[in-house]
């Protein structure tokens, strides 16, 4: 997860702000500050340009309205969505209730107890009630249209916060004092929560924070922690439900001023700020986290004071209220996709489904298989497969022949493009970084690392997959610990009690090719493995966390990007001297990149990369940067100078209807300008150009560039030197043509331009050429077409087998009427049958069979079944 300041917005007369909301589902955003300010806000993002779309859309207010009416400092501000109101009070405990109306906002109600001051206002759920909470002890639960329900006062008890359950059953209520007390819906009290992130601590805290995702987007996984408490000293628990025994406990190490969920409750942010390591004073930071207390990373904030967060309804960005501005920042989530075989993989949550949905979108067909997926922990793809790494199913009957150990946790489920299940395995480590290549699937914990050497059985049947899945065990599998020296010269063994080992420096990252396996280690170490036979080659020392690492095609190079955005590479063969003249192997080199969340590199150039810097995408050759394209595109492949990449942003806001829109293909400059020499200057300068600079695509380029011009001589070379057989062959067929005519036609039809290629024939009067050509496209309604209306008599045979195919294509797909009808022109009796029986007349079946000669091989068969007594025959 990668995330980046992008824009920031001042408020008029530097009034500071003390609150911020979000709404999710319309966009506005409402701030409130001192001296009784309030705005709302809308940024819109409105571009035609489909490379623009998501986070690289330039963001404008379509909306910036004052909201006049309270007088004293706005201190709450909460959006109901469903009814399209924003609730806001003020120091003086006035409630102010507005409307949209015509575009504007407008007050639509206010209220007013005239003795203390609200402290929390929260809107359950389905937007139906409103629960309002005053620092004296009140509380008042009010209905959408403006009726009170009921009321209470809590006598000697300040609050300050309150939030609803999903299901609108259960009121937490905060007290200043740091307890939360849990009350029903009609105001009875329940009991007490249990704060266990407070053992241990001493004097005054407040709670910062207490926020309850509704689960509106489904939910990570079943029984996910989605409660989170947080106090102003750091301390937050992370609760599957209101009396969570056993909650998830995070020590922030900050001052916490709010926290919120993002929309689907994956990532919990955490404002406030904390000392500085070496000046004395306090720097805004936000934290993120998993449901699971995973900590995601940090965001700097600059300014004096952080006061508020609220995140954006896709998740995507989060606004900042500091000081008398809003910052936005923008988010780059860890999607679960992959790319192979012109598929996208992705995963997503459904609210009324507890596993993930993951869909393999065949993005050159457009189309797409779903699978549902329990406890999916990540997608690996390489080449024509993927491996979907998962939890366990607690229920599955494991076999003795699928697994080593019965303590299995794990599984990796082997699949190909459209999602049919090849092969799991069944591990007993946590696959917390899973790398894969066309021989190997590696998987990581902190501590070890297990090898599986996969096979693909390419042309079996089902059942003799199954058959040769029962009889033997299907490739290799060895586990290492990460502190182990393996030599390579023995197999490793599946040895799990490695797993439990630990180590003092865990890994953080993994990456592999057909060559090696790279570890990186939290400390900045190294390490090279071999493959296939697992031997520690190499060590090397960086000054770096890995959080991503990539081998470049032939394995020379090494990028790594670190936990904080910055981009580095390692040469892994280069034989250089250090600082005391020693001989060292592997090199630093010099090009750094910041604020980069994705690289990918070329797989037919070692020295070619593409990587995303914020909402730019740099192409890089020798470490040198072609011009920036704006984009926020998660790139899938990098071959023959064109990348693809793919909108995830926008495409998981409709997942199930992916759009080919959400695809974009770049063409590198080399590929563009090569384009633009051979069209504008010549075929002369342009090999020229791609002499200088070559590579297999610009000299395929240049080769169909000689076809369209018939300069043979060009083309033949050019086949020659990317290494094309058959376009040589198919050049020497045409220098054997004579007419000039032919020779276009033969060039058109190679470019797939059928129809002008048919049409060229027919002007040359060589119907037999067009017939031909449309016999090796399987055309056969064409066939049919071209000889019927040719002068002259038809090819009787190629007559018959046209009517043949075409009838087959009716069958095919069970239009037997249709198939009849060519069949009776192409004289096959066999088929006809078949037909005839398909539809239940026997009328028909009876007279072929009268006009069948005698010693037919359809006779016996008519003879052995039951329908030759409706046959009379």
């Amino acid at each position: 997860m990668f995330f980046y300041l992008s824009k920031k917005i001042s408020i008029p007369d530097n009034v500071k702000l003390q609150c911020v909301s979000w709404n999710k589902e319309q966009g506005f955003i409402a701030c409130g500050g001192e001296d009784g300010l309030l705005k709302v806000l809308k940024l819109e993002t409105q571009t035609d340009d489909a490379k623009l779309r998501g986070l690289a859309a330039p963001s404008n207010l379509s909306m910036n309205q004052t909201l006049e009416g309270h007088s004293g400092s706005v201190q709450v501000v909460t959006w109901n969505e469903q009814y399209q109101k924003l609730t806001t009070s003020d120091e003086n405990g006035l409630i102010i209730v507005w409307m949209l109306y015509k575009g504007s906002w407008i007050e639509e109600m206010i209220n007013n107890r005239n003795k203390s001051v609200v402290r929390s206002m929260s809107w359950n759920a389905d937007g139906q009630k409103i629960c309002i909470v005053y620092e004296d002890g009140a509380v008042i639960v009010g209905s959408v249209d403006g009726n009170r329900i009921w009321g209470k006062d809590l006598k000697g008890i300040q609050l300050s916060h309150v939030t609803w359950s999903a299901d609108s059953k259960v009121l937490l209520f905060g007290m200043a004092n740091g307890e939360i007390h849990i009350y029903d819906n009609q105001g009875n009290f329940m009991i007490k929560m249990k704060l266990s992130c407070l053992v241990n601590v001493t004097g005054a805290i407040s709670i910062a924070g207490i926020h309850w995702y509704h689960g509106t987007e489904g939910y990570v996984e079943p029984d996910c922690p989605c409660l989170a408490v947080c106090f102003d000293n750091g301390r937050c628990q992370i609760m599957r439900h209101e009396n969570d025994q056993n909650p998830v406990l995070i020590d922030t190490g900050m001052y916490v001023v709010g926290i919120q969920w993002n929309h689907m409750g994956s990532v919990l942010a955490v404002a406030g700020f904390q000392k500085a390591a070496v000046q004395d004073k306090d720097v805004n930071v936000v934290q993120f986290y998993t449901p699971f207390g995973e900590h995601l990373g940090t965001l700097k904030v600059p300014g004096k004071e952080i006061s508020a967060l609220s995140w954006e309804g896709g998740g995507l960005k989060i606004a900042l209220a500091v000081d008398s501005f809003i910052y936005f920042a923008n988010i780059q989530p860890n999607y679960k996709w992959g790319y192979c075989s012109n598929t996208v993989v992705y995963a997503y949550t459904r609210p009324d489904r507890p596993e993930y949905c993951v869909v393999f979108w065949d993005t050159k067909n457009n189309e797409k298989y779903v699978k549902y997926v329990k406890g999916l922990i990540s997608i690996t793809t390489c080449g024509d497969f993927c491996i979907l790494a998962t939890k366990a199913d607690e229920n599955h009957p494991q076999e003795e022949n699928e697994m080593e150990t019965f303590g299995a946790t794990f599984v990796l489920v082997l699949c190909n493009s459209i999602g049919t299940p090849l092969d799991p395995k069944y591990i007993d480590i946590v696959p917390l970084f899973v790398a894969m290549t066309k021989t190997h699937v590696i998987a990581a914990s902190k501590e070890a690392f297990y090898i599986w050497q996969y096979r693909v059985a390419k042309k079996l049947t089902a059942l003799e997959i199954n058959q040769i899945t029962r009889s033997r065990k299907e490739g290799r599998e060895r586990i290492y610990h990460v502190d182990d020296t393996p030599s390579g010269s023995m197999d490793g063994v599946l040895d799990y009690s490695k797993t439990i080992q630990g180590t003092r420096d865990p890994i953080c990252a993994i990456t592999a090719s057909d060559k090696i396996l790279i570890v990186g280690r939290e400390s900045g170490t190294i390490q090279r493995y071999s493959l296939p036979n697992v031997g520690l080659i190499q060590k090397y020392s960086l000054n770096c966390r890995a959080y991503q690492l990539s081998l470049n095609c032939n394995s020379s190079r090494l990028a790594i990007i670190d936990i904080s955005g910055v981009l580095t590479f390692f040469d892994l063969d280069a034989r250089v001297t250090d600082s005391t003249g020693q001989p060292v192997v592997g090199e630093l080199l010099k090009l750094e990149r910041r604020d980069v969340w994705d690289m990918k590199w070329a797989k037919d150039n070692p020295d070619l990369f593409a990587m995303m810097e914020k909402t730019r995408m740099y192409v890089f050759r020798n470490l040198d940067p072609e011009e920036p394209i704006q984009t926020s595109g998660y790139i899938c492949n990098f071959e023959d100078l064109e990348i693809k990449s793919v909108l995830l942003d926008e495409l998981l806001k409709d997942p199930e209807h992916p759009n080919k829109d959400y695809l974009i293909n770049y063409e590198i400059r080399s590929l563009r300008d090569s384009r633009a020499l051979i069209e504008k200057v010549g075929i002369k300068d342009a090999s020229q150009f791609i002499e200088d600079n070559p590579h297999p695509r610009l000299w395929r380029l240049l080769a169909e560039a000689a076809l369209q011009k018939l300069d043979l001589y060009t083309a033949e070379q050019a086949f020659v030197r990317c290494k094309d057989y058959q376009g040589i062959k198919f050049v020497k067929r045409l220098g054997k043509l004579l007419s000039e005519s032919m020779k276009q036609a033969e060039v058109v039809g190679y470019f797939g331009r059928f129809e002008e290629a048919e049409r060229t024939y027919l002007e040359m009067d060589r119907r037999d050429l067009a017939i031909g050509l449309r016999l090796k496209l399987g055309d056969w309604f064409r066939v049919l077409q071209l000889l019927k209306t040719g002068s002259g008599d038809a090819d009787d045979s190629l007559l018959e087998q046209a009517n043949n195919a075409i009838g087959d294509y009716f069958a095919d797909r069970q239009k037997w009427l249709n198939a009849v009808q060519y069949y009776v022109q192409g004289r096959n009796q066999e088929r006809l049958a078949e037909c005839y029986y398909m539809l239940e007349d026997y009328e028909g079946l009876e007279n072929l069979a009268i006009s069948l000669p005698e010693n037919h091989k359809l006779l016996p068969v008519g003879n052995s079944t039951n329908v030759c007594q409706s046959w009379n025959v």
